[in-house]
């Protein structure tokens, strides 16, 4: 399994000419992995849609979001993001996205997002570096 941030769902669906192309191609050079999103992503990315009351938008991600398995946050997900906060010194959003990816044994985490490059054990792949 991959976690994939939220930063990279956001290019599929609103970037899909320039950086949504290769985030998709990062996608089928995985070959047989499986993707998966946490609540604080399909939070993080309907933020601004909801805020601009962008219906299609707003559609377009609920479909994207169907691309990818759901990630739970359990309660032992939350007690591992502040032990990541207080330990690596990261912020409570990248501490839960990291803390979510260990809890469900992800391979990686993928991102764009060059703060989670704090991320222990060397869990973070800048997908989009050049």
């Amino acid at each position: 399994m991959i976690c994939v941030d939220t930063c990279l769902v956001i290019d599929l669906v609103e970037e899909p000419a320039v950086w949504g192309n290769m985030v998709r191609a990062a996608f089928a050079n995985a070959g047989q992995s499986r993707f998966g999103i946490s609540p604080r992503e399909t939070c993080g990315c309907l933020v601004g849609p909801i805020k601009q009351q962008d219906v299609v938008l707003i559609q377009s991600y609920t479909d994207a979001f169907r691309q990818f398995e759901a990630l739970d946050m359990a309660d032992s997900v939350h007690l591992k993001a502040a032990q990541l906060r207080v330990r690596f010194g990261i912020e409570t959003p990248d501490a839960l996205h990291v803390a979510c990816a260990q809890h469900h044994r992800c391979e990686a985490l993928w991102t764009n997002d060059e703060r989670l490059a704090l991320a222990p054990g060397g869990l973070a792949r800048q997908v989009l570096a050049a």
